[in-house]
């Protein structure tokens, strides 16, 4: 699903997706307002959504999107000109996937799409590091959970430490001579066990529950 206020962005979008053979564009929308109800109409598994529209913004529409219920199963990556820390983190804590911008090759924005609806999440280390540093400033001691990951084994905690630096699962494989199959098994337990949407969301409980540090990021 398309949502751009530029008609020869969507476009030239459309054709690169069309391009490729297990992809295709389903919907698109030229405004956030009506975008949520072509999403649930044409059920679409992924959007590209643009960040500045007029009306309801791509964050604000993001935000609906991973609010309801019945859109669970939607993955959004967030599209901009704009490579600024603050759309980052609004597209994040949104409940974005993926934060791309607008300039990147074809080849990379298929890989992208794939990758976001497989469940897994692009996070750049500067996304990462934007978000995390983002949370700095509102988290407290309390706010911290520790107890959020009892539940994970050893192992899981190891790799979710991993996963909030930034890591992908075959550098996490590679680091702890694992198949990226295996770590991969991890991590999706480890999203169950803590009721992580996403990746995205999984590099969140990371640092809140002290697993990762802006320390540790690279």
């Amino acid at each position: 699903m398309l949502v751009d206020d530029q008609a020869l962005i969507r476009a030239g979008f459309r054709a690169i997706v069309d391009s490729a053979p297990d992809l295709e564009v389903v919907g698109e929308s030229n405004d956030g307002a009506t975008a949520v109800e072509v999403i649930r109409d044409r059920r679409a598994d992924v959007v590209l959504m643009d960040v500045r529209m007029p009306g309801r913004d791509g964050i604000a529409t993001t935000r609906a999107i991973t609010a309801d219920e019945d859109l669970a199963g939607v993955r959004v990556i967030v599209l901009t000109t704009f490579e600024l820390d603050e759309y980052v983190v609004a597209a994040m804590r949104a409940g974005a996937s993926g934060f791309l911008d607008k300039g990147v090759d074809p080849d990379t924005l298929l890989d992208a799409i794939r990758v976001v609806a497989g469940g897994d999440a692009l996070l750049t280390p500067k996304a990462t590091r934007a978000l995390l540093s983002s949370m700095t400033d509102a988290a407290t001691p309390d706010g911290v959970d520790k107890d959020a990951v009892n539940g994970l084994t050893s192992r899981e905690c190891e790799i979710v430490a991993m996963v909030g630096r930034g890591l992908s699962n075959d550098e996490i494989a590679a680091s702890l001579y694992l198949s990226p199959l295996t770590v991969k098994t991890h991590v999706s337990r480890a999203m169950t066990k803590l009721h992580a949407r996403d990746r995205a969301q999984l590099v969140v409980l990371a640092f809140r529950s002290g697993l990762t540090r802006l320390d540790d990021l690279t």
